[in-house]
C-alpha cells in the first residue's frame, strides 16, 4: 500500500451484530464511503486524503470483506441487513447525518439506505451503479443480461470460489486490469493488496454471498415500486463500463428529485481509480451546491 495510506487510522466498530473495520482520516462532517466487489476500504485511497481536509472520512470494509467480520450464513448478506450495518455505522460514530458515497455494491447499498433512512443522509453520491429501478428494468433486456452473466455464475456453490482463487487469485487482479481502460491505474502493489484481502479466511464466500442473495432480498427483476427519492444525489458514471451499460442511467430523474449525472468518457467501471482527480473535482462541485 502507499506510504500515505499507512498513516491513516484503522478502527473497529460493532454494529448490527458484526465487528466492522474501517479506515478514517480528518475531522468534520461525516463522509462515509462504501466499496464494491471485489474491493475493500483501499478502493477509496485517492479520495480519502482529498476529503479528509474538511470531513471525517470513513472508508469501511463491508461485512464479509478484508478485516471485517465474515458471518458464515448466506442469509447474513441481504440488502436489509447491509442497510442496517450502514445506519449503525453512522449512529455508532456519533453522527446524525452523513455524506454517503458508494461504488458498485456499495452503491447498491447506498441507494437502499437513502430510501430506508433518508434522514441519515445529507448528500448521496453513487459511482457506476444504477438506481435499483433502472437495474431491475435492465435485467429484462438481453444486452444487460449478457453483461450481468457473471451474476448468474456466482449463484453456483463452490465453483466461483475455486475460479477466483485459482493461480494465486489471478481473477481478482484481472477484474481490475481486465476492465480498466487505463491499464496503469492499478499498480502491482494495488493488485497484491486486493488479492491479499480476497485471500483472507472466509472472504471469498462472504463476498459472493452478496450475489447469492440478490434475487431473494435485494434487487429483484420485477415487483418492487420505488418512490421519488428526495435526497440530493450525484451519479458518477464511467461510460466504458463493460458490466453496466450507460443506458441504465437514462430516466433516473424519474426516481430522484434532485439529481446530477456526470459522465466520464473513456473510463471504465473503476472510474474513481482511473480518473481520481476529475472524480474528486466532480464531488467537490456537487458538495458546494
Amino acid at each position: 500500500m502507499t506510504a500515505i495510506a499507512e498513516t491513516w487510522q484503522h478502527e473497529y466498530l460493532i454494529t448490527n451484530g458484526v465487528r466492522l473495520h474501517y479506515v478514517t482520516q480528518g475531522e468534520g462532517p461525516l463522509m462515509l464511503m462504501l466499496h464494491g466487489f471485489p474491493d475493500f476500504w483501499y478502493s477509496w485511497r485517492h479520495q480519502i486524503p482529498e476529503f479528509a481536509r474538511d470531513h471525517k472520512v470513513v472508508a469501511v470494509d463491508l461485512r464479509g470483506y478484508n478485516d471485517s467480520d465474515k458471518p458464515a450464513e448466506k442469509s447474513a448478506y441481504t440488502i436489509p441487513i447491509l442497510v442496517e450495518d450502514v445506519a449503525g455505522i453512522v449512529r455508532g460514530l456519533g453522527y446524525d447525518r452523513c455524506v454517503l458515497v458508494g461504488h458498485d455494491w456499495g452503491g447498491a447499498i447506498a441507494w437502499n439506505v437513502a430510501y430506508t433512512h433518508p434522514d441519515l443522509i445529507d448528500r448521496l453520491i453513487i459511482l457506476n451503479l444504477p438506481h435499483p429501478a433502472k437495474f431491475q428494468q435492465g435485467l429484462l433486456t438481453p444486452q444487460q443480461l449478457l453483461r450481468s452473466s457473471y451474476i448468474f455464475f456466482f449463484q453456483l456453490p463452490w465453483l466461483p470460489e475455486a475460479v477466483l482463487q485459482w493461480d494465486n487469485y489471478r481473477a481478482i487482479a484481472a477484474a481490475y486490469q481486465g476492465m480498466a481502460v487505463d491499464k496503469t491505474a492499478f499498480t502491482s502493489e494495488d493488485l497484491e493488496a486486493y488479492k491479499t484481502a480476497a485471500a483472507k479466511p472466509g472472504a471469498l464466500t462472504s463476498m459472493l454471498n452478496y450475489y447469492r442473495n440478490l434475487f431473494q432480498n435485494g434487487v429483484k427483476m420485477t415487483g418492487k415500486q420505488w418512490s421519488l427519492l428526495k435526497v440530493p444525489t450525484l451519479l458518477i458514471w464511467g461510460e466504458k463500463d463493460i458490466a453496466l451499460g450507460k443506458e441504465l442511467t437514462y430516466g433516473t430523474e424519474k426516481y430522484v428529485e434532485n439529481l446530477q449525472i456526470r459522465y466520464f468518457p473513456n473510463c471504465s467501471h473503476w472510474v474513481h481509480h482511473e480518473q481520481p482527480h476529475q472524480v474528486n473535482q466532480a464531488l467537490r462541485e456537487f458538495l458546494a451546491t
